[in-house]
This record gives structure tokens, sequence and C-alpha cells, in this order.
């Protein structure tokens, strides 16, 4: 079994690398939103029980699928890399897998982008396709750049130490070219 993690700020294009990574892999992809998506209408995200539900229903969903006998997955998410929780938010799901089935492979790959770069993908046709929330344009600008200012949302050096880690400037590569990369360097 394969997990490959897409992290990177919001809007560096995680979901439509994702998209092009399993247009040319066996692997499935989940973005983090899809459930972010389902539990927004049902409980606020500024709530503890929100997010707790969002993550409930991931690991569900990763256990299940580690079970499946599948290729592998693709999943997509945003890592504050300067917050304690999230790292052991990522490095249990990790864990997780390596539980669920034993002999995973854990791929991570790393986007960054420039924050105008970021600040255009975050209006595209696709992204609002996949996600709603995203539809309030001035809430939505606002969120990438506060959260930029607020988290360190990109590793340092060495700060990633799984032996498959792959980092990508996407600022001015296409999401297929970006998913190609990933596929030569871990040889998907």
């Amino acid at each position: 079994m394969k997990f490959v993690f897409i992290t990177g700020p919001q809007a560096v294009g995680k979901m439509t690398v994702g998209q092009a990574l399993a247009k040319i892999t066996d692997l499935k992809l989940f973005h983090n939103h899809e459930t972010i998506e389902m539990v927004r209408p049902l409980l606020s995200l500024a709530t503890a029980q929100g997010w707790d539900l969002v993550k409930e229903i991931r690991e569900s969903v990763f256990r299940h699928f580690a079970r499946s006998g599948q290729e592998g997955m693709i999943y997509t998410g945003v890592w504050a890399f300067d917050s304690p929780g999230d790292r052991a938010y990522f490095e249990g799901i990790f864990a997780l897998w390596r539980e669920e089935c034993p002999g995973t492979e854990i791929y991570i790959v790393e986007l960054e982008a420039s924050l105008e770069t970021r600040l255009a993908r975050n209006r595209t046709e696709n992204r609002l396709l996949h996600k709603p929330s995203k539809r309030d344009f001035e809430w939505s600008d606002n969120d990438v750049r506060s959260t930029t200012e607020k988290y360190r949302l990109n590793s340092l050096p060495g700060e990633i130490t799984e032996a498959n880690y792959l980092r990508i400037d996407n600022t001015h590569m296409s999401a297929e070219d970006a998913a190609r990369a990933i596929v030569e360097r871990f040889g998907l």
C-alpha cells in the first residue's frame, strides 16, 4: 500500500496536483476538503466538535481504505509546521497507516508557491467546484493571507524526516508536470 501525503499552504495546488497524480497512477485521491465540506453545513468548524467530526471521518476512511487491498491513496492537507498539534496529528495519520496496513510506504510531497500565485489559484474554477467554502472570496483570500502570517506552512530544511520526501516549488509548474515529477522521484 502507498500513502502519498501532499502538503503545503492553502491554494498551493495540493488537490489539483493530487487529481493529476491520480490520473497517471492507480492511486485514489482523498482531498481534505471532502470532509470539511461534508461537516461544514452540520457543525461549525470554529468549534472543537466540528473539527473532531472531520478528524473522525478521515480516520475511518483511512482505516477502511488501508484494509481494502488497493494500490494506495493520495491525501492532501495543510500542515502548520510551527504547531506541535499539527505534527502530532500527521504523525498519528502515518502511524495509523503503518498499523492498519503493515509495510505501507509513506510518501510526503510538499508544495510551495508564492503568495501571489496562491491568491490567483484561490479563485480557480476547479478549486471552487470542489471547495464551496472558498466561494466567499473576501473571506477565503483573507484566510490565505492571515494563515500565511500566523503559521509556518512550509517546512525548514531537514524538518521532514520521512525517507520518501519531495519538495516542489510549483509557482510556475503545471499540476501535470508536478505529478510527473512525483511519479519519477518515487517510481509510482
